[in-house]
């Protein structure tokens, strides 16, 4: 199978090719520099010159806080590039895997989010990310797979336990929110998802694939201590506490109702597999 991948480059991205590429796929991976995926023209051209059997779209504007100051250019990422890629993917009859976030949902709920769950994005973010979805299925139709997934952390970029561990050799103690919930996902696991996805029975829609289990940010960080073994103090506070230009949902687990939903390991896993994958880099 040929994939093409946006977003090579990007943390997710970086997983995604590997996945692909140790399955005997024949991968072709376009980072930023190579493809602007808000230029429609450009996304046209380059899907019709790679003419792949699949497309895994992985570019976005992921800076939560930056998006409420420059909406336009997160709709441009994340709305009109979500679309311009399912649009040229439909072109040339391959199939789109689209990635797609947990800030879709408000929050409020309680209780995990399912795909037939009514959204409610509190965010720019979470607002252009709905308007991709969208798109996509506007775009592709019959032919397009909108996977949401949540607070995702990898070796290839900046991520949370990377920050973490950064401030635990600067400081004695680090304060971590721990009134918002959600599922800490692994690119790694993430990664090999899209890809079985990708070359297997098609899945039409929207698919939730996320981490197993639950925790709050401050459960993440006291996790990742433990795993690093550094001894710092990790302290809980409140949202309110540690105000951001974004408001994140307070509860944002992701579940499938779906039978063909991928599975992934525990979030635990997830980091424990994180940590084995960062040393080895």
């Amino acid at each position: 199978m040929r994939l093409l991948i946006t977003g090579a480059g990007g943390m997710l991205a970086t997983d995604v090719v590997a996945a692909a590429s140790a399955r005997g796929h024949e991968v072709v991976g376009l980072g930023r520099d190579r493809l602007d995926v808000s230029v429609r023209e450009a996304v046209l051209d380059a899907v019709v010159r790679e003419r792949p059997d699949a497309v895994i779209n992985c570019a976005a504007y992921t800076n939560v806080d930056g998006a409420e100051a420059d909406p336009d250019a997160a709709a441009a990422v994340n709305a009109a590039g979500a679309g311009f890629v399912a649009q040229a993917a439909a072109a040339v009859g391959a199939w789109v895997l689209h990635v797609s976030t947990d800030y879709v949902f408000d929050g409020e709920k309680g209780t995990p989010y399912l795909e037939s769950d009514p959204t409610g994005p509190r965010s720019v973010y979470g607002s252009t990310k709905l308007l991709g979805e969208r798109a996509v299925a506007l775009a592709a139709p019959d032919t397009h797979t909108i996977v949401r997934t949540s607070w995702l952390f990898g070796v290839a970029g900046h991520c949370f336990p990377a920050t973490m561990l950064r401030l635990a050799s600067e400081r004695d103690l680090l304060t971590v929110v721990d009134d918002q919930v959600g599922c800490p996902t692994f690119t790694g696991h993430l990664a090999q998802a899209l890809v079985e996805l990708a070359d297997g029975e098609p899945q039409r829609g929207i698919m939730h694939v996320a981490a197993a289990g639950e925790g709050s940010w401050y459960d993440f960080a006291v996790e990742i201590m433990r795993e690093a073994d550094v001894n710092v103090e990790v302290r809980p506070c409140s949202t309110a506490a540690f105000p951001r230009p974004a408001r994140r949902p307070a509860y944002s687990v992701l579940r499938s109702e779906r039978a063909g939903a991928p599975v992934l390991p525990d979030w635990h896993d997830g980091l424990r597999a994180y940590m084995a994958a960062r040393v080895a880099a």
